[in-house]
């Protein structure tokens, strides 16, 4: 990545500190809507209960020890791709999906209807795909499960959406077949937010022009 004045690094920064926060609403409802894992938890979830963990590994460490060998394995095929921004989306993610949580849980009671369940699903994977393609249009990384479509997208020359929704279905059928468990949303998830990417990053990219020209003064 090229070097950049303190003012753009902020406004990228900002960029994807907004983008995670939009993009964890999404996930956040789409976790209440209780139909479904994303794709790559049904990963983590048939790694973690098919591999011999010790006792103290739990989800949430197999969910970052994966994060990470992601990373390691994007450093050796694209290290361009790889910047502060990555960092930042694993050690964020988790709380901001948590606070999105306390206004959003008592939306969601259990005896919520499927119609209602269905519009938060479908909704929460709108609003992930949006705010996913502003962090990835912030030019300052991305989160790991998100960096293997944009890389794999990146060194094919395919569109970014097709690939995602490859990806997303590779993880959730390794995940299955190895003990994981898939619903409704993972299948909805795979299919929606990747179409979902391809229209929103010419989007995000504008946004993210508009606000660059305003501090460099050029007009749009």
């Amino acid at each position: 990545m090229r070097r950049m004045g303190k003012p753009e690094l902020a406004i990228r920064l900002l960029l994807l500190l907004a983008g995670l926060a939009i993009a964890h609403l999404g996930v956040a409802l789409f976790l209440e809507s209780n139909l479904g894992p994303d794709p790559f938890n049904v990963l983590v979830q048939g790694l973690y209960r098919s591999l011999p963990w010790p006792e103290w590994m739990s989800h949430g460490r197999v969910h970052l020890l994966v994060s990470l060998l992601i990373v390691l394995a994007l450093l050796a095929v694209g290290r361009s791709y790889i910047h502060m921004g990555t960092l930042v989306c694993m050690a964020l993610g988790g709380p901001i999906i948590d606070l999105w949580t306390v206004p959003l849980a008592p939306l969601f009671p259990d005896s919520l209807a499927l119609p209602w369940r269905l519009l938060a699903l479908v909704l929460g994977c709108v609003i992930l795909a949006f705010g996913m393609t502003i962090v990835i249009q912030s030019d300052l990384g991305a989160g790991p499960n998100d960096l293997v479509a944009v890389v794999l997208s990146g060194k094919s020359g395919k569109p970014f959406g097709p690939v995602r929704v490859g990806v997303d279905l590779c993880f959730a059928l390794a995940g299955w077949l190895m003990g994981g468990v898939a619903g409704l949303g993972t299948l909805v998830c795979a299919g929606l937010v990747g179409p979902c990417a391809q229209v929103f990053l010419p989007v995000s990219g504008r946004l993210r022009d508009l606000c660059l020209n305003k501090i460099r003064g050029d007009t749009p």
